[in-house]
């Protein structure tokens, strides 16, 4: 993700890749020169303390999140946390006070919700009458690539890298049902962490939502918005590039691609620039308060599953 988030910098007009900072000076300097960044530091520390770094971009494992936007927040640095925005509610609580004493911008790093796909999918909403279901699936091959995920340390499992896309593809499209019941199945590792896992929500006004996620295989990650007038499939809930339309006979009527993209990437940036010009502390299209339901929801169901980082009891 870092990686995917220096190289869209780079390529617009409108923003500059200033500096990167990790643990070790060596990976640092082996990520500027291969991303094309103009600093490297050898601690998160020593980047917070440029005085040109206008937004700091926070990819580090879950576990990591807290202690460096907190510090961030603390120096008055705007911060773009990449999704899970924290471990736990708790903690998002705490940075996002933080935010708002210190009136620094703080955002989640849910990509999805920045990009033109969303108000695309809503206007076509209007066509399809009251919507009774929505389903979201979502998942990678990709436990053996990100050993991170089985580390109750690191805040691993599904939950927090992929169901994270299908609970805020319900939120997207439903922003105005209240959560009434949440429930969801998982299987898990050695180590405990959520591999694969289904979870049911009901909401207000009638409507029930399906999500499927999982880490250890691959799935076709589309959504389906059904309404009694018809329904819409996209494409990819996590990058979405083809919106369809279906009638009530399930003809297809209607297909809209997204603009053209960079990466997909470029839309957060930009919309977190402006709000920080506007002297704002948070973006409208992803809320704090967005963001703390989200992870509310997501502590509910590691609960329910036995599902504990490293330094939870």
């Amino acid at each position: 993700m870092a990686g995917m988030a220096a190289d869209t910098i780079s390529k617009m007009p409108d923003a500059r890749c200033w500096a990167v900072a990790s643990r070790s000076i060596y990976k640092a300097e082996e990520f500027a020169k291969e991303h094309n960044v103009e600093k490297a530091y050898g601690s998160y520390s020593e980047l917070l303390a440029d005085k040109d770094v206008d937004l700091v971009y926070i990819a580090t494992p879950h576990s990591m999140h807290y202690d460096i936007t907190m510090e961030a927040l603390g120096k008055g640095k705007p911060c773009l946390v990449e999704k899970a925005f924290m471990a736990n509610e708790e903690q998002s609580r705490e940075v996002i006070e933080l935010a708002k004493k210190n009136n620094v911008f703080v955002a989640e790093a849910m990509w999805t919700r920045y990009q033109p796909a969303v108000e695309m999918v809503r206007n076509m909403m209007k066509r399809i009458g009251t919507v009774r279901l929505l389903t979201a699936n979502i998942g990678y091959n990709m436990v053996w690539r990100k050993p991170k995920l089985l580390q109750p340390e690191l805040c691993g499992g599904a939950l927090m890298d992929v169901g994270v896309y299908g609970l805020n593809f319900v939120r997207m499209f439903c922003p105005d049902s209240e959560v009434l019941e949440i429930d969801g199945l998982c299987t898990q590792s050695d180590t405990e962490m959520d591999l694969s896992e289904v979870i049911t929500l009901k909401l207000s006004n009638d409507v029930l939502a399906t999500i499927q996620a999982t880490a250890d295989a691959t799935s076709s990650n589309r959504g389906v918005i059904t309404g009694t007038n018809g329904f819409i499939v996209v494409d990819n809930i996590n990058n979405p590039q083809m919106i369809s339309l279906y009638a009530s006979d399930r003809t297809l009527t209607e297909e809209q691609r997204v603009p053209e993209q960079l990466t997909g990437y470029e839309y957060e940036f930009r919309v977190c620039g402006e709000a920080i010009r506007q002297g704002l502390t948070e973006p409208s299209c992803m809320p704090h308060e967005e963001t703390l339901l989200i992870m509310r929801l997501m502590d509910g169901l590691r609960k329910k599953w036995g599902v504990k980082w490293g330094f939870e009891s």
